[in-house]
């Protein structure tokens, strides 16, 4: 029997540290195990398990104010609810827009005080930006907000753990219209309508330029289709639950 030579033999272990080297990196990056290896990251619920046909629709109040009593106006029209996350300054400056939601019975819900990336402040810092947004949502509708979107959708372990201290949940959406890039209506309804299940939260914006114009057809399809719209706060799941790699609050 041959004998393999002793450089070849090294170059032979050496490609095989290599090839085992390059199986790990690989399984390591497989879902299934990236999943379990993260179960313990903080995430905000990025949707619902659900076996009804219920989605949340929600709109992020920043900058402008343009559309928000036109929004106000259609999701009336349609008997809907819908989630509005205001950022502290924005109340500050349209405060009658503030009780313009509230009292059409949209929920008026935190999205921040001053719209900063969180990861780069401390707990007391975040806790500080929530706390202050909603003492002015609470001042002008008499409910202190319970669920909080982080500003840009950031966050990091220790922005959700400071946002769970104080009492609010963390809420991201699992469809985004796009609105925010000034894409043409027929387009924020193809978005929505092609990505949406049951369980999912929509992100939509109360400045964004075609928002209105394609909100009623968004949610006469979602009806016809069988859903039914709710509120953030009436789709998520409350007691014992557990939120997955993917950010889904399943029950317990």
């Amino acid at each position: 029997m041959k004998t393999v030579p002793l450089r070849l033999r090294r170059i032979l272990s050496g490609a095989a540290l290599v090839v085992c080297a390059a199986l790990v990196l690989w399984a390591v990056h497989q879902p299934s195990i990236v999943g379990a290896s993260v179960s313990s990251r903080q995430l905000p619920i990025y949707r619902v398990q659900s076996a009804e046909k219920r989605v949340a629709l929600s709109f992020d109040a920043a900058w402008g104010n343009e559309d928000t009593q036109t929004l106000i106006d259609i999701l009336s029209s349609h008997d809907v609810r819908a989630t509005f996350f205001l950022v502290g300054q924005w109340v500050e400056k349209y405060p009658e827009s503030v009780q313009a939601l509230a009292a059409a019975g949209e929920e008026v819900m935190n999205h921040s005080e001053t719209h900063p990336h969180l990861n780069s402040l401390t707990t007391d810092e975040v806790q500080q930006e929530v706390n202050a947004c909603s003492d002015r949502i609470e001042a002008l509708t008499g409910a202190r907000p319970t669920l909080f979107r982080c500003p840009y959708g950031e966050y990091d372990d220790h922005v959700i753990e400071a946002i769970r201290a104080i009492g609010v949940t963390p809420i991201q959406w699992d469809v985004d219209s796009l609105d925010w890039k000034g894409i043409s209506a027929e387009e924020i309804s193809s978005r929505v309508l092609s990505k949406v299940q049951p369980g999912s939260i929509v992100l939509f914006h109360n400045a964004a330029e075609h928002t209105p114009e394609a909100l009623a057809g968004i949610i006469e399809s979602l009806q016809a289709d069988g859903y039914t719209i709710v509120p953030i706060s009436e789709l998520i799941l409350t007691g014992d639950y557990t939120i997955d790699s993917t950010g889904c609050q399943i029950p317990s």
